[in-house]
């Protein structure tokens, strides 16, 4: 009986610490485009988040949104709408749907689907002769979406 409450204890244990990676052809969106369920199983790390946000080599949400909590990162764009609080606009979940895919909220926005591996449109080898002949991979890791969410929804109205 002991060995089977340890072993009970562990295998739980281990499903907590193993939470399964929900797959990008997996996310389960909402009517309007939330994402209730982590991507990853566990809490984002903001700190981490608001790295991918600044960085020109991951998010660079930058590019297109002004966020002043990361005012040492030169050149914010306006494109799209301001990140300052981002966290009293939208739910965890919304901001989760608007990061794997803002198109399933906002039909006609340029934002990239950073977590999205088919249903592209591409030009095909007619225009460059290198297509890619596969999914592409997703722009950012479900780890990574989790970080941008709990970043994002630290950023509240002042």
């Amino acid at each position: 009986m002991k060995l089977k409450s340890l072993t009970l204890a562990a295998v739980m244990i281990g499903g907590v610490a193993y939470a399964a990676e929900v797959a990008p052809t997996e996310v389960a969106f909402d009517e309007y485009g939330a994402v209730e369920a982590s991507l990853t199983g566990k809490p984002g790390d903001p700190a981490a988040g608001a790295m991918v946000v600044g960085s020109k080599s991951a998010g660079n949400c930058v590019a297109c949104h002004a966020v002043s909590a990361l005012s040492d990162i030169p050149f914010h764009g306006e494109v799209g709408p301001t990140l300052d609080g981002a966290g009293d606009r939208w739910s965890e979940a919304e901001l989760r749907g608007l990061m794997v895919n803002a198109k399933k909220t906002f039909d006609g926005t340029v934002m990239p689907a950073f977590y999205k591996t088919d249903g592209f449109t591409r030009p095909g080898d007619g225009y460059t002769g290198k297509a890619a002949g596969a999914d592409l991979p997703p722009l950012l890791s479900a780890e990574q979406i989790e970080d941008v969410v709990a970043f994002l929804v630290t950023l509240k109205e002042e």
